[in-house]
């Protein structure tokens, strides 16, 4: 696994990364990763390869667009001090120009979304041993519409700061549109957004993948 032994990783993202974690970010006992893809992924870390002690925080935040990040990147991710970091964000850049279409203020701009990424990644990777890039997603089986097609182009735009830095890409969207071949969104999301514990799984498995992950 490309996560070394005694490695510290840190989430951060949104409400699919938020998923109801404790508050403060704290590590230990009673579930503090909450109950969505982190802890998922911590609870198969411990099962499969608990030698390799690898201490997971988890700092989303429900609500969260791009834009939101850079106010709290020093508190939950430079001050956590982490060797690996994983960023998840841009479903809600895109959800609020389509469920809030008339307040402007909070829509985030394409180029906004990205300069807001490259920044970030700039000033944290040399800090990192590793960086894991998550694409927003929109479990929409019809590419054409209007939410999913722009989906894919913020989708896009993350993946072009993370090969530009060598980042670890995990393509979430592509790994939820080979379930909808046999799986119909309502049974992973209700709102096509917020995953059920199956979706949940998904994501954690396209993480755990990417790093190498070795499923015994």
């Amino acid at each position: 696994m490309k996560i070394a032994k005694g490695s510290k990783l840190v989430f951060i993202g949104d409400s699919i990364t938020d998923a109801g974690r404790a508050r403060p970010a704290v590590e230990g006992l009673f579930d503090p990763l909450g109950r969505g893809y982190v802890n998922l992924v911590n609870a198969l870390l411990g099962a499969v390869c608990p030698q390799q002690a690898i201490r997971v925080v988890n700092v989303g935040n429900g609500g969260d667009r791009s834009r939101d990040l850079p106010a709290r990147w020093q508190s939950d991710v430079l001050d956590q001090k982490p060797d690996w970091l994983s960023i998840m964000i841009g479903i809600n850049d895109v959800w609020r120009q389509f469920d809030s279409p008339l307040q402007k203020e909070l829509h985030v701009p394409i180029g906004e979304y990205a300069a807001t990424l490259e920044d970030l990644v700039s000033r944290t990777l040399p800090k990192l041993a590793g960086l894991v890039m998550m694409t927003p997603y929109y479990i929409e089986p019809n590419r054409q519409e209007p939410m999913r097609a722009m989906m894919d182009r913020y989708g896009a735009a993350m993946k072009k700061v993370a090969r530009r830095h060598g980042a670890i890409l995990v393509d979430v969207q592509a790994a939820f549109d080979q379930a909808l071949k046999t799986t119909y969104a309502g049974a992973l999301a209700w709102d096509r957004v917020h995953p059920n514990q199956a979706g949940h799984m998904l994501i954690a498995k396209a993480f755990l993948d990417a790093v190498g992950f070795e499923w015994k």
